[in-house]
């Protein structure tokens, strides 16, 4: 009986159609300097070859972006923009309609602590290291700030043009272009099936999907240390930090950075670094600016709808309710000026 059991077993056994083998998932990665900073893709697939070509997709977008957004691009379409103001409308690409009419609504927000056309004062500070780090006399200053006014800016959405009321402004992305970006590669990377990403560009980050089965986990970097002082899961959602250590130089034992404060023309006060977790990079991007220019308290404050991280500039810590839960404080901030 124990005989024929095991033949009748063995030939069911030899009748199964073979499984076919499955692709095991693995972590495929690229990177490239794209808008002036490391662009990192990563997907978690088990199509390594239409991964790569997803990725070629995103670099070549950014590319494109970086073309189209960048006051270092004299052909680009915010440098034809900046180089008419005063004068008359310019067309341009739709995606710098989108990240113009993105960069008003946070400047709403933000009762304008985040202006797109800060340009007129960045062009007088220098804060990169191959550059002399001169403080602009304020009189200089005081001229460029009637000439930061978001408001002052019309778009023609149906003709695609976009004008600046007064000579002398300028049009700057900066503190956008690389989230509008991000956006753009994750629909990339889903367009081409991809559900389980990261995007990393500079202190942008966009997570899709998970890791296999654990989640993908960001950072956010000590303002004074080479480290993360914070981490935190997430799942189809961005991270965004702009920080005082980005680009600056210190005089006097003061530290001069890149973020300008519209009413002062000054670097702004109060904060070392803020980190705003949300659903959009682009609005991120922005916020992230924008609060860090209101300051640590009144920054809190305008979280509607999005959450955040402040380091204040007195090594405070302030994390908005809907984080506490989810932010794993690895040591404290480094206090240093």
């Amino acid at each position: 009986m124990r005989l024929v059991l095991a033949v009748v077993l063995a030939t069911a056994a030899c009748s199964r159609t073979p499984e076919e083998p499955t692709t095991p998932h693995t972590l495929v990665e690229r990177t490239r300097v794209s808008m002036g900073t490391e662009l990192r893709l990563t997907a978690w697939t088990a199509d390594n070859e239409g991964a790569v070509r997803a990725f070629d997709r995103v670099f070549d977008e950014f590319d494109r972006l970086d073309r189209l957004l960048s006051v270092w691009h004299p052909d680009s379409d915010v440098s034809r923009v900046n180089a008419a103001a005063g004068r008359g409308p310019v067309e341009v690409d739709p995606v710098v309609i989108e990240a113009i009419e993105t960069g008003r609504q946070v400047g709403e927000w933000t009762d304008g602590k985040f202006d797109i056309t800060f340009g007129a004062l960045s062009s007088l500070w220098k804060f990169d290291h191959d550059q002399d780090n001169v403080i602009p006399p304020r009189d200089a200053v005081r001229k460029g700030l009637p000439l930061v006014d978001f408001r002052a800016i019309a778009v023609d959405p149906v003709k695609h043009t976009v004008f600046l009321k007064r000579a002398g402004m300028r049009l700057h992305l900066g503190g956008i272009g690389k989230g509008l970006a991000v956006d753009r590669a994750a629909a990339i990377l889903r367009a081409h099936g991809l559900n389980d990403f990261m995007i990393q560009s500079g202190g942008d980050l966009y997570v899709g999907g998970r890791r296999g089965d654990r989640p993908w986990r960001g950072g956010i970097k000590d303002p004074r240390a080479d480290r993360l002082f914070a981490a935190l899961n997430l799942q189809d959602e961005t991270l965004s930090t702009s920080g005082d250590y980005e680009r600056f130089f210190m005089r006097d034992g003061r530290r001069y950075h890149h973020i300008l404060d519209p009413d002062s023309g000054e670097p702004a006060r109060g904060c070392r670094s803020v980190t705003i977790v949300t659903s959009r990079a682009a609005v991120a991007d922005a916020l992230s600016t924008g609060i860090f220019v209101a300051g640590p308290d009144a920054g809190m404050q305008r979280l509607a709808g999005v959450e955040g991280v402040i380091v204040a500039t007195d090594n405070r810590v302030l994390v908005s309710s809907g984080l506490r839960h989810r932010l794993e404080l690895l040591s404290p901030p480094t206090d240093a000026p």
